[in-house]
This record gives C-alpha cells, structure tokens and sequence, in this order.
C-alpha cells in the first residue's frame, strides 16, 4: 500500500481492497465497545488520513490521546507506512440510531448478556424508528432455544429491496455472536430517510417519489419578432381611415336616418271584394 513502485491499476485495486478489509477488520476487533462504525481513508500526495467514525469518540481517543497513537503505530508498522505519513482521527458519528453497524453491535451485546431475542431485537427495532428511520429489518438465526437452527424476522416501516436506490439507501450490517449452544447471525438493515442536505440521509430522492407543484400564473404571450403591433381599441373609438369623411363613431348597430324613421305598412283588414248591386224592384228585406 505504501510502496512506491509502479504497479498496473488493476494491481492498485486489489491492494485497496485488501488494505480496506484487513484494516476495517482490525479495527473492528479493538475498539468493538467503542461504538465502532466504520472506517474512512483518504489518501493524499503528502500522507494518508485515516477517519474512525464511532459513537464514543472519548474511548477511541483515550487518556490524552494515548489509545490514538498506538493506533497509529500499529497501523503504520503492519502496512509499511514511512514515518509521519499515516495519521488516524477520530469522528463521532450523527445519529447512532440510523447507523447499522452501530446496531448490531447493540443487538450483539444484549444477546451477550443473557437477554431474550425477541425482546432485544423490539428494543432496538423501535429505538430505530423513533429516531426518524423509513423502515428496519432484523434477523436472528441460528440455534435460538431448541437444537433445531431457525431465523427470526423483525421489521417495521418501509424498505426497499432492489434497484440502484437500494445501494444509497440501505445501510446494512452483519455480526455474529458465539454462545454457548452455537454461533447466532445477526443482520440489520436500515433505510435512511431523504435528506436534501445530505447529513443524515441521500440527497437523492427516491425514483418513485413525485411533487405535485401550483401551477404558473398566466403569462401574456410576447408577438413575433418584426412584426408591429397596433394597440387595442373599443369600438366607439375607432374612426374611418378616408380623411375626406368626417370622423364619426362607428355604432355596431343599424344605422338610423335623419328623416322620419321607416314605418311598415299594416296590412288591410277589408279585402277586396265585388260591389254589392241592389235592383230597383228588389228591396232587402
């Protein structure tokens, strides 16, 4: 890891990875009752800094830094590290409740001390998701009371199982416990709520979430590029182009004439018919 000859990149990955494992394994194993969480390694051209993320950052650090610097010796003499190039740091993690390694090792010490399954893995369940967590599996398998090994399932909440927003959300540890009657596996998952800031959750929402937004205010519509435009005038306001004609309103209905106005003829009531003829003779009776 520390060596300065040029290897191939596929060389340097593997070296990576096996400095990541084995040093997340040792680190693991000694500061387990530290509320250890994980580890973080930056490398930069003048050294490498390594950050210890645990919920007990007094215990990691030790009596005026003492514990930290043996750390520091141990990592620097089993990697091959050159003098005053590799420094470690401690960081306490956010929220433990939303951290999954941390609760496993919470799960693994209860089952240690003697209490039942199904009332350490409640408590932790609902320690969760009072601390504002979207869903929590836990699973406890093994020889659990009889000979016969079984798997038990605690959940709550939501939980997503697949997908490339499973590998941003879910945070997932595994542990184990050696009793007296076996070795019992203990597997935590917990999914992160969204959070834009990015502290205690992804910033990246969710594929299957949607935001239902107010509509825009209406905007007038601007009018084509060179083309003039004339303002809007009411009807009464409007006057004939010809300037020979007098300007005179335009009324939109007809038109009245100055005289009298037209009357139309009433038809007749008496139709014309042949006139009646009377005789000398013939008087009407």
């Amino acid at each position: 890891m520390a060596s300065l000859t040029r290897i191939s990149k596929k060389r340097k990955f593997v070296q990576d990875g096996l400095f990541n494992a084995e040093l997340n394994e040792f680190l693991n194993r000694e500061l387990a009752e530290d509320g250890y969480s994980g580890v973080e390694v930056r490398v930069t051209p003048l050294r490498t800094e390594i950050v210890i993320r645990a919920t007990r950052t007094q215990n990691v650090l030790g009596e005026k830094g003492r514990r930290i610097r043996e750390l520091t010796s141990l990592v620097q003499k089993r990697f091959n590290f050159p003098n005053d190039t590799v420094e470690l740091f401690a960081e306490r993690v956010h929220n433990r409740a939303l951290c999954a390694i941390a609760q496993a090792e919470s799960v693994r010490y209860k089952l240690l001390e003697g209490l039942a399954v199904r009332r350490a893995c409640y408590g932790v369940l609902r320690f969760i998701m009072e601390n504002g967590a979207k869903g929590v599996e836990i699973i406890v398998s093994g020889k659990l009371r009889a000979q016969r090994a079984k798997a038990m399932k605690f959940k709550d909440g939501y939980m997503i199982k697949s997908g490339y927003a499973r590998s941003i959300y879910i945070d997932e540890a595994v542990r184990h416990v050696n009793l007296k009657q076996g070795v019992l596996g203990i597997k935590v998952k917990i999914q992160l709520p969204y959070d834009p800031k990015g502290e205690i959750g992804p910033s990246t929402m969710l594929p299957d979430t949607y935001e239902v937004r107010d509509p825009k205010p209406d905007e007038p519509v601007p009018p084509p590029a060179g083309i003039p435009v004339l303002p809007i005038q009411s009807p009464k306001q409007q006057v004939y182009s010809d300037p020979q004609q007098p300007s005179m309103p335009v009324d939109m209905g007809p038109v009245q004439s100055p005289q009298q106005p037209f009357q139309q003829q009433q038809p007749s009531m008496i139709q014309d018919t042949e006139p009646l003829m009377i005789h000398a003779d013939e008087t009407p009776q």
